[in-house]
């Protein structure tokens, strides 16, 4: 029996980890590496991330989203739901924007439905992740929108920054405008500031990494960084064993070679203009000698044919073919134009066969998982000084770093590492050790399991501390509950102590059955001051500025999907310049101004008219939803905002029937929350306006005032409110 209860809590310690890789073409076996700008070296990492963390003792699940992808022009395997990794890790793939394939500059318009259908899966599943680990800038805003909704901590991995990216770009000469129009850093940049304030942990590969790329961001603070280098799968990528039958094919690359038996140096990647493809072809064409010494094996992923792949590829494949032509190499490279995942080890071997050397000449590197499968094949490097390769050869002594902008430097040390036998065999023994000892996949996830049970224990005592709603391992209810409580603050919820502690107690104890949240005209800091002049805690979700703005606890993260979803013909200007003169009409104070909310105090109440606003709006060719309340205010919002359609978005995304919503107010500007499908509660305190409500279905007006109305209104409900 004491057995039995051990395994248990053992099991019960376990983690629970979604990964979230967007981009790209993401699957278990076969992986198409190369073949587009997105599928390269990142998904090889998280693919076998996702499958060697599951197979850690104190890991109990890891669920890897990306994209559904339904689209003739790939494989079919991309649009089934879920695909296996083994015992206890799985790909689940969801609609994410259109079906068809799109490059990731592209995908940012459709993140927030990836969100959504997420929400609404594990709704199915019935139980949460315990923290989000979200690979590169698309994925990291999904990730920041699910753990703020969900209440558990965000794990960020990088792969690849804006800001050192743009340097080099404009180090190679590339023009700022043509940077923009490709690759949109500017909107990528932004969201990597905002995953730098969020994020609980970013995790880096080396401290190169953390201290001159990430530290070229204005939100760099080092205590968010953890360094825990790549693993490789020391399995696969092993030295070549003489005599023993491991004898690589050879004609994937000896059909192009005049002297096959020379030398080869060896480039794997995919064809995208950071790789430095042109570099490398430049530094092997400009020296006769390296020629003579060696020959050139370019694999760049797998190609039909150039005119139909995307732009950036096709740019990059066509300038390698234009060089090899200037240069005249042809016999002296090898441009294979297909390969297999399962070719690769061996691409390696037979490199290090013929004692040749392998070149990473990107102009960027935050890490290079490639100089790990070449050193762990016993083939020594040459590599940029940028980024990730510093650390391989300080723990793998097993190659040269060169500037990938200064060709003759780029050949100069391909041919010293070629030139001296002795020197190459002590790399290739030294490559072997190294990778052994320092990137293995056992001591990768074992740094990876310790580091996110620290991250735990401090995010728990965080929420205890901050006092928030939360069940009792400190995720947020809402995914999961059956019912969500949505209430007016002033004159509602607040305005009697006593009844307020009773609702209070009540919310804690339906914590994991029942959301809570508020929605009120107060900006989101009055919002926050007043709950805490009130000592209630932080609810679930906060609907503020009249339903303009959404925000979700424990740490406040406002919800971008709403915000895209009402700024539709928002013309704020324009409807400011519209009501300048109106008569009655003053605006309020800056401070109770916001992007999508413009209010007025309504000075002459008793001529004052609604519809005289609409139709001045109109005649100018502006929509707007008026909120009229108290007979003294006016808020201007867009079409899409208000408490109703806030609750109604919530709705949608939670994944909850409109019936399940409780929503108590006093004043004109809750209409909109009691009609339709609702359960609505008017407080006995209320404001004439709602008397018009009277006698509408499921809208219960109660005796009791404010609290002391909410908890009522749960009794007629059904709900199990205590007498």
């Amino acid at each position: 029996m004491a057995n039995m209860t051990r395994q248990t809590e053992t099991k019960q310690k376990q983690l629970s980890i979604l990964m979230i890789s967007v981009h790209g073409l993401v699957r278990g076996s076969n992986l198409e590496l190369g073949r587009d700008a997105d599928t390269g070296g990142q998904v090889t990492y998280v693919v076998e991330l996702a499958r060697q963390l599951a197979l850690n003792p104190g890991v109990a699940r890891v669920d890897l989203l990306t994209r559904l992808i339904e689209d003739e022009r790939v494989d079919q395997s991309y649009s089934q739901k879920e695909e296996s990794l083994g015992e206890g890790a799985r790909i689940v793939r969801l609609p994410c924007g259109p079906k068809r394939y799109l490059r990731k500059e592209l995908l940012w318009p459709y993140l927030d439905f990836l969100v959504d259908n997420y929400l609404h899966f594990i709704r199915q599943q019935g139980q949460l992740p315990d923290l989000i680990h979200s690979h590169y800038a698309d994925a990291g805003y999904v990730g920041m929108q699910l753990a703020g909704i969900l209440g558990i901590p965000l794990v960020h991995t990088g792969h690849s920054l804006g800001r050192p990216k743009r340097e080099r770009l404009l180090a190679s000469g590339r023009k700022a405008s043509a940077i923009e129009r490709q690759f949109n850093l500017a909107h990528r940049i932004e969201m990597e500031e905002k995953l730098l304030s969020y994020a609980s942990l970013i995790i880096a590969s080396t401290q190169q990494e953390v201290a001159e790329q990430y530290g070229m961001y204005e939100n760099f603070a080092h205590g968010r960084f953890v360094v825990i280098p790549p693993g490789t799968d020391t399995a696969r990528f092993v030295p070549p064993r003489r005599g023993r039958g491991d004898k690589p094919s050879l004609a994937l690359i000896d059909r192009f070679l005049r002297e096959p038996d020379k030398p080869m140096v060896l480039a794997l990647c995919r064809p995208d203009p950071r790789k430095n493809i042109g570099g490398l072809i430049t530094a092997f064409g400009e020296d006769k000698d390296l020629q003579e010494q060696a020959n050139l094996v370019l694999i760049t992923g797998n190609r039909e044919v150039i005119d139909t792949m995307d732009e950036s590829s096709r740019r990059v494949l066509t300038g390698m073919l234009l060089a090899l032509d200037r240069y005249d190499l042809w016999g002296k490279v090898a441009i294979p134009k297909h390969h297999r995942p399962e070719d690769v080890p061996n691409i390696y071997r037979l490199a290090a066969l013929r004692r040749g050397v392998f070149v990473n000449p990107a102009l960027t590197e935050p890490f290079g998982l490639t100089l790990i499968e070449a050193a762990a094949s016993g083939l020594p490097f040459v590599a940029t000084e940028d980024g990730g390769p510093q650390d391989i050869v300080a723990n793998c002594k097993s190659g040269i770093l060169t500037d990938p902008l200064d060709s003759k430097a780029l050949a100069q040390a391909l041919k010293q590492v070629l030139a001296d036998r002795r020197r190459w065999l002590q790399l290739s023994r030294n490559g072997v050790a190294g990778v052994r000892n320092h990137y293995s996949w056992s001591a990768h996830t074992g740094q990876y399991v310790k580091n996110m049970r620290t991250l735990l224990r401090r995010s728990r005592k965080r929420l205890r501390r901050q006092l928030a709603f939360t069940v009792h391992n400190g995720k947020s209810p809402v995914p999961l509950a059956k019912n969500a409580l949505i209430s007016d603050i002033d004159n509602t919820l607040v305005g009697h102590r006593a009844s307020l502690r009773q609702l209070i107690r009540w919310l804690e104890e339906q914590a994991g059955k029942c959301a809570f949240g508020v929605a009120t005209g107060r900006s989101l800091e009055s919002t926050l001051a007043v709950l805490e002049q009130w000592q209630i805690p932080l609810p679930n979700v906060l609907i503020t500025s009249v339903g303009s703005e959404i925000n979700h606890g424990p740490d406040l993260l406002r919800d971008n999907g709403y915000r895209s979803h009402i700024s539709y013909n928002w013309r704020r200007s324009a409807i400011l310049e519209a009501l300048h003169d109106f008569p009655g009409l003053c605006l309020q104070a800056a401070e109770n101004q916001r992007e999508f909310k413009i209010s007025f105090d309504v000075e002459a109440h008793d001529v004052f008219s609604v519809i005289e606003v609409n139709k001045l709006l109109r005649k100018h060719k502006l929509q707007a939803n008026l909120i009229y309340s108290h007979n003294a205010y006016l808020d201007v919002l867009p079409v899409r905002a208000s408490k109703g359609h806030a609750v109604r978005y919530l709705a949608y995304r939670w994944g909850l029937p409109l019936n399940a919503f409780l929503v108590a107010g006093d004043s004109g500007n809750d209409i909109e929350m009691m009609v339709g499908d609702t359960m609505g509660v008017v407080v006995g305190n209320h404001s004439p306006e709602l008397d018009g409500l009277q006698g509408r279905d499921k809208i219960y007006f109660a005796q009791g005032t404010y609290a002391q109305g909410i908890l009522e209104g749960l009794r007629h409900y059904g709900l199990p409110v205590p007498g």
